[in-house]
């Protein structure tokens, strides 16, 4: 109840000291082809529902139709302004709509299409225990996504590949050590990361040592090393295809 409070108390403060700036990137993204500056899709609730999660549209209109989910730092679709939105996470303070709704949390693991959460296995479906949030763990230790994937030949298979095992397993970790601490602490990793990302990774590092992360997935989380193929849980195998 607490976690609700504060959620909804919080989006909507945020909304109303934003409208300023979404107004202006709106306006920018509609006079660039006259098409809603807003992207709404469907994404998986908590409990394996949906709902219509919005952002501001950083890509060309119907980009979902011409390319991968998955969105690469050098793909094709992603707009002029829409770099700048992406840059500074703009597309997803705009998710406090849903917060707000209800649909989901300032922290929990990101929302994800419908065909990833078919695809998951039976310990990756834990994730939806709880609302999606805006931010996690994951957020801050791939906050540079689209570079991770930049180049790749095939966005969602990288994706799936380097990103999902780790981001899945960070995600459960979340779930199962969740509390009010924790949830301010990303908070606050999360804003320090707009201006100091070096020191906003070695927070949520050591955030995951107290909680007792694998060192496999300590390493993973330092990003001292190139990302490899990891195995999402509940597989034994990397994904090969």
């Amino acid at each position: 109840m607490l976690k609700e409070i504060v959620d909804r108390s919080a989006a909507f403060v945020g909304l109303v000291l934003l409208a300023p700036l979404f107004l202006v990137v709106c306006l920018l993204v509609w006079g660039r082809d006259g098409r809603s500056p807003f992207y709404v899709a469907d994404r998986v609730a908590r409990g394996g529902g949906s709902f219509r999660m919005v952002k501001i549209r950083s890509m060309i209109a119907d980009a979902d139709r011409l390319g991968p989910s998955s969105t690469a730092g050098d793909d094709a679709r992603v707009t002029a302004v829409g770099r700048f939105i992406r840059r500074w996470k703009i597309d997803e303070l705009s998710q406090l709509w849903n917060v707000l709704a209800g649909d989901m949390s300032l922290v929990g693991p990101r929302p994800q299409v419908l065909a990833e959460v078919a695809d998951y296995t039976e310990q990756e479906r834990g994730l939806l225990a709880v609302k999606p949030g805006i931010t996690d763990f994951s957020s801050i230790v791939f906050a540079d996504e689209g570079e991770i994937l930049r180049g790749a030949a095939d966005a969602d298979l990288a994706y799936r590949q380097l990103i999902r095992p780790w981001k899945s397993r960070l995600g459960l970790l979340y779930v199962e050590h969740r509390g009010f601490f924790i949830d301010l602490r990303l908070i606050g990793l999360t804003l320090l990361r707009i201006v100091a990302p070096a020191r906003a990774l070695a927070g949520v590092c050591g955030l995951l040592e107290r909680l007792g992360a694998s060192e496999e997935l300590l390493r993973v989380a330092r990003r001292s090393s190139p990302l490899l193929p990891g195995t999402v849980p509940g597989r034994e195998r990397p994904l090969a295809s």
